[in-house]
């Protein structure tokens, strides 16, 4: 997994409440068990029209966003069904982190297991940076994970809370496997205790 320590980018603003992971990753495309090639089918019920050519409304398809790695996002993000495809398919787009003032419990811990830091604020916090956010490439953010904090364009800045687990997790690049890994000395050690005692 990769490590996540500073993210500077432009914000992509989406100023819709209770989005679901449907919304997020529609079911068609839930038949692979692979973590890459969703980032297409991201909201493609809302980023497609019925042609397939592109809904130029929708905020990812305009020029300004279309590299956005930093989404800021409505109440209650990620509700729904508990798909992990979700996360897999906004990291294969690009995102790396996600603002809003909640996310729905399965949804938020998926994003950590995969690389993608949820960050939760205050609705005023979310106004000022869906102000941003709505700049375009004007106004760029800067996530600090080490530090916890969120830089805005003009110089503010917005400290956040972190489980300091899923941060160690999030800073040094391990998901469930890297933490299993980190125990290999101690794992190795039992399996040879457990031969020795078949041997005898």
């Amino acid at each position: 997994m990769q490590p996540f320590t500073t993210l500077t980018s432009t914000p992509a603003p989406m100023k819709v409440v209770n989005v679901d992971t449907d919304m997020i990753i529609p079911k068609q495309y839930l038949k692979t068990i692979k973590r890459t090639g969703l980032g297409t089918a991201l909201f493609s019920e809302m980023r497609y029209k019925d042609d397939g050519s592109e809904n130029p409304d929708f905020v990812l398809n305009q020029p300004a966003y279309r590299k956005a790695e930093i989404l800021v996002a409505g109440d209650n993000f990620g509700c729904g069904s508990s798909r992990e495809h979700a996360p897999w398919a906004l990291l294969d787009f690009g995102i790396r982190c996600v603002i809003s003032t909640s996310f729905a419990d399965i949804f938020y811990n998926n994003c950590f297991k995969n690389g993608i830091l949820p960050i939760k604020v205050t609705p005023e916090q979310l106004d000022m940076l869906f102000d941003d956010a709505e700049r375009g490439s004007n106004a760029t953010l800067t996530i600090d994970l080490q530090n916890q904090t969120i830089k805005g364009p003009d110089g503010g800045e917005i400290r956040f809370e972190i489980d300091p687990f899923r941060k160690h997790c999030l800073l040094n690049g391990l998901d469930d496997i890297g933490l299993t890994m980190e125990k290999g000395t101690k794992i190795d050690a039992y399996e040879e205790k457990l031969k020795q005692r078949a041997w005898s």
